[in-house]
């Protein structure tokens, strides 16, 4: 049996959630009467990554997912995610940029066609959490095909029923809007359940993109003001299956069902991340 451990499972599902404003899109709360989010005082840092080490990113914290380059990405997603490649994944001067680029990679073993390449890092294998705020400052790729995320899987590997947590996701073609999406086996693709934000410079500034999940209510925000949350209705594991381990991901796809057309003009684009910060409540 195939591992769900994939965003690009949801196949074409994400896609026609947003086409057809499954759950309301763009209609968050003014910014001035939206809840704010903070985190809660008796949280502590338990991992981090400030990326101050130049180079690859580190091997202690981060993997490579490279499963589905031979077969191609769900999603019909058009892009090669490369393995330890300072042009796709590289820490200079505090930061990591994640490039996408316009290039074919034929002589790698597990080519699959792809004519873009990118980088998908995962902590599958190195570090997971149960309960937490996540905190991840980023400035996003510009342009139409690009679809950068921050977001989590569940760690024993079964989609939709692990569930899913996107944090941030964005795509080129509908230009600073911020989508945060929960999928569940209850509700998942064209019936997850989410909310966005209008950000309109979110590809020119970093922002801060958090997410609070606890046992009872889960909450999405973008420089620390609201826009989703999603609770616990105690009405079994197909509702809420957020009591076990998730992951973190940060990738940028390109194309594919939700990414749309390409405008090859724009590469290479780079997504830029600061840091990634975990805190968990004190023991």
């Amino acid at each position: 049996m195939q591992r769900h451990w994939t965003k690009q499972l949801m196949v074409f599902a994400c896609q026609t959630a947003f086409a057809v404003n499954a759950f309301a899109i763009g209609t968050s709360s003014p910014a001035a009467s939206r809840a704010t989010l903070k985190m809660p005082a008796d949280y502590r840092l338990v991992w981090a990554d400030e990326f101050n080490t130049d180079g690859l990113p580190d091997p202690a914290k981060w993997a490579y997912d490279t499963e589905r380059n031979k077969a191609g990405w769900y999603n019909e997603e058009l892009q090669y995610y490369a393995g330890p490649r300072k042009e796709n994944a590289f820490v200079q001067a505090g930061r990591l940029t994640i490039h996408t680029r316009k290039e074919s990679l034929t002589q790698a073993p597990d080519y699959g066609g792809q004519k873009y390449t990118s980088s998908r890092l995962i902590t599958r294998g190195k570090r997971d959490w149960t309960y937490g705020y996540v905190e991840v400052r980023a400035k996003l790729p510009c342009g139409k095909g690009t679809w950068p995320a921050i977001w989590m899987l569940n760690t024993p590997g079964v989609w939709p029923a692990g569930g899913e947590l996107d944090i941030m996701e964005h795509v080129g073609r509908d230009q600073g809007q911020v989508f945060s999406t929960v999928h569940t086996a209850a509700g998942h693709g064209a019936k997850g359940t989410g909310d966005g934000v209008k950000i309109p410079d979110v590809c020119r500034a970093f922002h801060t993109y958090q997410m609070h999940w606890t046992a009872d209510l889960i909450r999405f925000a973008v420089d620390g003001l609201v826009h989703f949350e999603y609770k616990n209705l105690r009405s079994g594991s197909e509702q809420w299956p957020f009591d076990t381990p998730q992951f973190l991901i940060l990738n940028t796809a390109v194309g594919g069902l939700f990414g749309g057309a390409v405008d090859d003009n724009i590469f290479p684009v780079a997504m830029e991340v600061d840091y990634v910060r975990v805190y968990q409540r004190s023991k």
